[in-house]
């Protein structure tokens, strides 16, 4: 084992986990092995990270705060109702439902019973296969996200988008999509 910093976030911490592939000198001193990762990140790359995560934290912050006093919606279940919204019959199933979201399985139950609840969702077992738990958008529901969606799409205005240029927008787009691939809408 060896120890390092490691960037977790915004804070950094003596780590004693074992460390990327290393190779020793001759002398039991471990090197990173050439061409593995480096040890430390550039500068401009731990800007990027540090900037990536700030603003991520921030702006979500800041929307959920607006949701939650506009509406009475966490951030969370605005995104459960929102992917329901446009989900063809307005229904997913529990397991869709999960890989379209931002949140844990178990944090994602804990959000539909909430919701489910304040009657904006309807749980049911699927009539072809009651393993099947799916989850409906109420007209309750339907009614709730579609005002929250003025509220969440000026804050995205006002937080983020509205901050920066077309280009910069591009240019953060594309950025990203390096790492997660071209948004598909779902």
């Amino acid at each position: 084992m060896n120890t390092h910093w490691v960037s977790c976030g915004c804070k950094y911490y003596w780590s004693t986990w074992p460390r990327w592939p290393a190779a020793s000198d001759g002398r039991g001193v471990e090197k990173l092995n050439p061409g593995s990762m480096s040890e430390k990140l550039t500068e401009a790359g731990m800007d990027a990270w540090q900037a990536l995560l700030h603003a991520h934290h921030q702006i979500t912050r800041t929307l959920d705060s607006e949701l939650r006093a506009s509406h009475e919606l966490s951030f969370a279940e605005y995104d459960v109702l929102l992917r329901l919204a446009r989900a063809t019959g307005r229904t997913l199933t529990m397991t869709e439902l999960a890989k379209r979201i931002m949140i844990s399985p178990s944090g994602l139950t804990r959000v539909v019973d909430g919701l489910e609840e304040k009657g904006l969702v309807d749980r049911k077992r699927d009539p072809d296969d009651a393993r099947v738990v799916m989850a409906a958008l109420t007209a309750i529901g339907r009614e709730k996200v579609r005002r929250a969606a003025q509220t969440h799409l000026r804050g995205i205005r006002e937080h983020f988008t509205g901050r920066l240029t077309e280009a910069q927008l591009r240019s953060v787009a594309s950025a990203l999509q390096v790492i997660t691939g071209p948004h598909v809408p779902h």
